[in-house]
């Protein structure tokens, strides 16, 4: 098989019963192009009146830009520039971190009633000249910011980058692609060698690469430069990613960077409650959690 390495997701539980399956980093692979951390949340249903310890408190980051993404379900948004969104399934929130930024990620239309709560969140490591730059938000739906096609019983959405001649509106700081392909049972397709580093996961359902297996909730680094063939078994959910390596990057808690001594500082900053809390959230600081590096 041509591949770097599979790796498969291992379960966490963020507090409360709400679980994700954590695929970045690993100890083998640590990033796949500027793609440093990847989540798959759920699938968990809700019950309405779900408790609020589920919710992700709010919380710190610097050094990256978040990406969320839905399947179904929705999340609440809030962060420290005063931005709220509501996050619906096939919609992006792009948040850049850069010298710092807080948010909250809550479930209220769940509260209210109850969902299917299903997706990825990744986080992309900024480049060094960017990891300072002044944190942002961006929400972003629609074929005209996230462009679509089909072919040959594949479904596509750019969700971030370029790939195939397309742009999304996302907007990057480094070379990258992040796809979205809903394939029907027997569907192929194949992914172009346009960037060093790439990789595929399943989301659901089951899929061969290059005529080799990968069930739900596995991911494959591809070698450099080679074609991957791609196959649905059945009705499948995949993700595709990856883009030009940005060099190596320290990962602490909910901090990235080139630089340890950036890290201690963020840590700090949070410890003595000197970073600013998401507006119009609870005003509650997550603490730091014991052991960081």
């Amino acid at each position: 098989m041509s591949t770097e390495l599979v790796i498969e997701k291992r379960t966490h539980d963020l507090g409360g019963g709400f679980i994700v399956g954590r695929v970045l980093p690993f100890k083998k692979r640590r990033m796949v192009g500027p793609f440093v951390f990847f989540d798959h949340m759920g699938p968990l249903d809700l019950a309405p009146g779900i408790p609020r310890n589920l919710d992700v408190r709010p919380h710190p980051h610097i050094g990256l830009a978040t990406v969320t993404y839905l399947y179904n379900g929705r999340i609440t948004h809030r962060d420290s520039l005063g931005f709220e969104q509501e996050i619906l399934p096939g919609q992006v929130n792009w948040m850049v971190a850069g010298r710092g930024i807080t948010h909250s990620e809550r479930l209220e239309y769940a509260r209210a009633h109850g969902a299917n709560m299903h997706g990825i969140q990744a986080w992309v490591a900024l480049p060094t000249e960017h990891e300072e730059t002044d944190p942002a938000f961006y929400h972003l739906h629609g074929a005209e910011q996230l462009p679509e096609w089909q072919e040959d019983g594949v479904s596509s959405r750019l969700i971030a980058g370029d790939a195939d001649g397309l742009r999304s509106g996302t907007p990057t700081h480094s070379p990258l692609f992040y796809m979205h392909w809903d394939m029907q049972a027997g569907a192929c397709n194949s992914l172009s060698t346009q960037y060093p580093e790439r990789a595929v996961y399943v989301a659901s359902g089951a899929i061969e690469v290059n005529g080799n297996p990968l069930p739900a909730g596995r991911m494959i680094v591809l070698e450099p430069g080679t074609a991957a063939q791609i196959k649905a078994v059945q009705p499948s959910t995949v993700m595709l990613l990856g883009g030009e390596p940005i060099g190596e990057r320290y990962l602490s808690w909910n901090f990235v960077s080139s630089s340890k001594e950036r890290l201690a500082q963020a840590r700090a900053d949070w410890e003595a409650q000197r970073m600013k809390l998401p507006v119009g959230d609870d005003q509650e600081f997550m603490p730091l959690p014991d052991g960081l590096g």
